[in-house]
């Protein structure tokens, strides 16, 4: 006898729910957003279901199984879209999750070869680093470059990466940048702004930032970064994440500076923006 030419017969919505390989949390769902529509209930007041509820439910699991969403199944059942136009936005949907997931596999690629963190940097980034040995990098030198490529995008961390390599090529200069450090963490609240030390250290900064620069010309690695603005320009695909400007990525970073440091940030701008425009 074919399911059609038994007798009429309803089932609770534990077994429904059995039978159409779901829960009885998914039907509920279905019947608050109008997918399937709310059967009638028995002497109990329990949920009674039918060959056609039934019959709705296997459907609803076999489109859910071919990607189709909730509100299409619903526009489909009510006839209130054309099944070639939900079929068509479905494949748009699966290229871009097949495109999704081919960047993942790339990514985890490249931390397998990288290694982790460095690897979870942009390529561009990454390459320009690739010929440093194994541990050169500090922890807060790629935590710079993290914060540097959310701001300025992988073309700015990729140029900054250059002062990296220099301060992990050469002891001298890598002394001077930790002692900097050191002086610039003294600028507490209790160092008042127009102390001579502020501008003395912003001085000092300065030519630090001037020695970086010459050892980097001398390493012939600005020409380097020159070739960075064509090959991130080849690679750019549109999709590139929205950076967010400098000036607001400062306001939502929980920067703790002092007033006395921030003011020798800025006298150092100040100095670098002047030597810049001299020099050049």
């Amino acid at each position: 006898m074919y399911p059609s030419a038994m007798p009429p017969r309803e089932v609770k919505i534990g077994d429904a729910a059995a039978f159409a390989g779901t829960t009885p949390r998914a039907i509920r769902h279905y019947h608050q957003i109008g997918l399937l529509p709310e059967p009638e209930r028995g002497g109990d007041g329990r949920r009674r279901y039918g060959y056609d509820d039934m019959i709705r439910l296997l459907w609803i699991r076999k489109m859910s199984e071919a990607g189709i969403s909730l509100d299409d199944m619903r526009a489909a059942f009510n006839e209130a879209r054309d099944i070639e136009d939900v079929l068509g936005r479905l494949e748009e949907t699966l290229a871009a999750q097949e495109a999704d997931i081919k960047r993942q596999r790339a990514a985890v690629q490249r931390l397998r070869v990288v290694g982790s963190p460095l690897g979870l940097l942009s390529p561009l980034v990454t390459d320009r680093l690739s010929h440093l040995p194994s541990g050169a990098l500090r922890p807060s030198d790629l935590e710079a470059l993290l914060v540097t490529e959310r701001i300025f995008g992988p073309l700015g961390a990729a140029i900054q990466a250059s002062v990296f390599i220099i301060l992990a090529t050469h002891p001298g200069l890598r002394a001077e940048a930790d002692r900097l450090d050191t002086a610039d963490a003294a600028l507490d609240d209790t160092v008042d702004p127009h102390d001579p030390q502020v501008e003395e250290l912003a001085a000092q900064h300065c030519a630090h930032h001037k020695a970086l620069h010459q050892a980097i010309e001398a390493a012939g690695m600005d020409v380097a970064e020159e070739k960075l603005f064509d090959l991130y320009d080849a690679e750019a695909s549109g999709e590139e994440e929205v950076q967010m400007s400098a000036f607001e990525a400062v306001t939502k970073m929980p920067y703790g500076f002092s007033a006395a440091r921030t003011r020798c940030v800025e006298l150092t701008g100040q100095l670098l923006a002047e030597y810049i425009s001299t020099d050049s």
